[in-house]
Formats: C-alpha cells, structure tokens, sequence
C-alpha cells in the first residue's frame, strides 16, 4: 500500500505552501490597464489586446515520438481542439486547465500560452511590434523576468540578440506606461517568456511552467546519465502498465522509473512535488483555482494493489534510489534491494518489466557491452517466463545481442541519443497457448 502523496521535509512543495497561504488573505495586486503608446506605434494600429481569461490556445511541449501520450493525456484532462504538432501538442482550455496541465501532464517539459504571433523580417521590426503588446497587464514592474528563444531563421541569425531586443521592448513598454521598469533574471525569474521565430513568423509566448516539468521535485540524487523523468513516464504509458498487474525495474539506477510507475498506478500527479510555477508571477494568478485543482488532485489518489520491484547492484546508486524514493514519499510502495538481475530469482511469477540497460555513458561495465545484452536475454528466456520485458537501448546491434524477437518496436529519444523501446513476450511452449493463458488470466 501506498503512501499519501505529501512532501518529505525539506524545500516545502507548493502544496505545502498553499495550505499556509489559505489561512490568509492574499494581497491584491495592482493590475495596470494599457494606453497606446502614440509615440511609437502607427497612428491607424488598434491597440492589442491580450486573452487572459476565458479560453485560450495553449501549447505543451514534449520529447520527440512522446506526441501520442501527450495527446491522451491532454485528451483525459478534458482539453478541447486538441492538434499534434512536431514535438508538441495544441490544445484550447481555460485557467484552470492551464493549472491542471502543469499538475498532471507526465510528459509535457513546458506549458507554453502564446500571447502575440506577428511577421517581422528584421530586428527593429521585432522590436517595434513588441513593444505594442500591453506587457503591464500580464506581470507587474517588481517582478523578474527572462527570455529563451528557438530560432530557425536567415533573418534573425543570433538568437541572443532577438532575445534582447524583445527585453528591450518589454522594458521601454513599461517606462512608455510611466512605470518602473522590470529587472531581468537569467537563472530564476518570476517571469519567462518565450520567443520563437521561423523565418520571418514570431510567435511569443508565457511559459507558464518555468523550470522545465520533468524536475519534479523528487529527485535529491542522480548518477551520471539518469533518465529523464518525462522519457521514463512515457515508457511507461508506452508500455500500456497502468497499474494491474506487477512492475519490476531490474537495473533501476537512481530509481527513475519505478518512482514514476508508483505515480502513474497511484494516480499521483507527478507535479506534487514541484515548489513553483511560472504562472505565479503573473497579475491574474488565482491562488485559491490552484488550490481548488490540488485538492481535488488528491481527491482521486488511489491505493496500489499491486507490487512495485526494482533492484540496483551498485552500491552509490542504491542510495541514490533510497533518498529519491524517500524524497517521493513512495518507500512503502516500492520494494528496493540491492541485487544482481542476473543472480537472483524474479520477484514474482508475472508482470511488466522496464530494463533501462547501461548504454552510453551510463555506467562503466566490467564485461563489454555485446556480452551484457547476451546475458539480459539469456536471462529473461530461462528466469522470466511469463513476463512481459520492455527494453529501451540505442543501437540496434544491443537488440541483436539480446537474442530475442521483439512483438514492439517503437523509436524514442534519450536526449540526443535517437533508441528503441522493444517488447519481449516471455513464455515457454507455444505462442498461441500462452496467448490464450494471457488472455484468460486479463479476464479474471
């Protein structure tokens, strides 16, 4: 059985800090109206508006072929309008889904709110029409901000400089207003805002996540290549494990993998943890809709009834594992030892398995890489039969070394490595007897 989803002590999660804030009455912050700026904007230019409230377009980014899961999961957060892009996902909700996307989505880095899309084909002209936008109404001048961009452009060839020219509007926007000026902070912001330009068409954005969403809040340990935690929930999604059956991770690292599985099977939103958001530095944050999203986030927490594994050789990272599990409040939801997946018998007759294998840089093997992945294979078709074994690797002469036939193949990418995530049904006999064993056991 699982814990309830609370905060170790420490850095207080932004759950622990709403529950303080709801004894008190937060101040109204001064919400200042635009005026045209009739000095720098042509006499006939309506001026712009911003959609703060209602509905709105919004954007959540994502890893590369990880589109699918995000969809659904924008799909069950009742997001409308819903099209998939290139490593990203549109969607239309409101401010309360907004909070709801950074809460919930496993496998979203950002949740982005375009504010302003326009053409420009140099940097006075970017300038220039930022500096319309009523930027006074979205933040206030005692708030920090910053500026990270994506550009793929001929016009704009130094992303650095685009970037400056929209702080630049930004700031002459506020004094235009006869405001302070707002302060830039490059590594911890109140405010972040996005530019992205494709050849001549920009596109600026609220980036109302702020640190990206796989740092979720657990992690106070890592080894050298640990895997992402958005990669490891997508593998999961990916792999259909929704919490029915047993879940074993054999090669757990600093526990990754089997943290986000408890997660997922306790339907935790993975974001518990986090102890801020973007979208508080913005004039129309609504503490109380955030609260009201939270507490209903643990409304729908449910037991585990199955068994959670995961086991780790190395010394240094099975402490790792302890602390990040103990930071997830999911001690008494996952079993950890110390053991060898290649020594040892399986935890169970049946389940799901996820091997993140060292590759890469992970870990320095004492026997080479093409002798490991025969002995992952070897052991799964004598130890393992019965189970289902999902294994994610970069080169494809590790599958071969493996020895078996996958049923699955799908393309993901670890960073920049471009892998594989592979099915392997493990049985003995005949498929088709297995198949219908499989499918009896579903039905009871």
């Amino acid at each position: 059985m699982s814990e309830e989803p609370k905060k170790e002590e420490g850095t207080p999660s932004i759950l622990d800090k709403l529950k303080i804030k709801k004894t008190g009455v937060r101040p109204k912050e001064k919400i200042y109206q635009p005026r045209e700026d009739k000095t720098t904007s042509p006499k006939d230019d309506k001026p712009i508006q911003i959609k703060l409230d209602g509905e709105f377009k919004m954007v959540a980014t994502c890893m590369q072929n990880m589109e699918p899961e995000l969809e659904q999961e924008l799909i069950d957060l009742g997001a409308k309008e819903i099209q998939v892009k290139r490593r990203a996902v549109e969607f239309v909700g409101d401010l309360e889904l907004l909070y709801k996307a950074n809460i919930w989505l496993r496998t979203a880095l950002k949740v982005l709110k375009p504010i302003y899309h326009y053409s420009a084909k140099n940097d006075d002209e970017l300038y220039k029409r930022a500096l319309k936008l009523p930027w006074e109404t979205i933040f206030n001048s005692e708030k920090t901000f910053s500026i990270d961009s994506a550009v793929s452009s001929t016009h704009f060839t130094h992303s650095q400089f685009a970037s400056l020219r929209i702080k630049d509007a930004i700031v002459d926007r506020f004094r235009a207003q006869q405001l302070n000026r707002p302060n830039v902070e490059r590594f911890d912001p109140d405010v972040r805002i996005h530019l992205h330009i494709n050849d001549t068409s920009i596109t600026l954005s609220l980036d109302s996540s702020g640190t990206p969403l796989f740092k979720r809040g657990y992690r106070v340990k890592q080894h050298l290549a640990p895997i992402n935690e958005c990669l490891a929930a997508g593998l999961i999604l990916k792999s259909g494990w929704r919490g029915e059956e047993d879940f074993f991770d054999p090669m757990t690292g600093t526990a990754t993998i089997a943290i986000e599985a408890a997660l997922i099977a306790c339907n935790i939103p993975p974001n518990l943890n986090r102890t801020n958001f973007a979208f508080e530095g913005w004039n129309n944050y609504d503490v109380s809709l955030l609260s009201k999203v939270l507490g209903q986030a643990q409304e729908v927490y449910r037991p585990l009834k199955v068994n959670i594994y995961a086991k780790e050789l190395n010394s240094n990272n099975l402490r790792s594992a302890r602390m990040n599990i103990n930071s997830a409040n999911m001690r008494k939801s996952i079993a950890l030892e110390q053991a060898d997946f290649f020594k040892t018998p399986p935890p169970s007759d049946s389940g799901v398995m996820i091997i993140n294998p060292p590759y890469g840089e992970r870990i320095e093997l004492q026997e080479g890489l093409p002798d490991f992945f025969e002995k992952i294979g070897s052991t799964l078709k004598h130890e393992y039969s019965g189970w289902d074994a999902w294994i994610i690797a970069s080169d494809e002469e590790s599958f071969k070394n493996i020895g078996l036939k996958p049923s699955k193949k799908i393309p993901v990418m670890n960073g920049k490595l471009e892998c594989q995530f592979r099915k392997f049904e493990l049985f003995e006999g005949k498929r088709v007897e297995e198949v219908i064993r499989r499918s009896g056991k579903k039905r009871d």
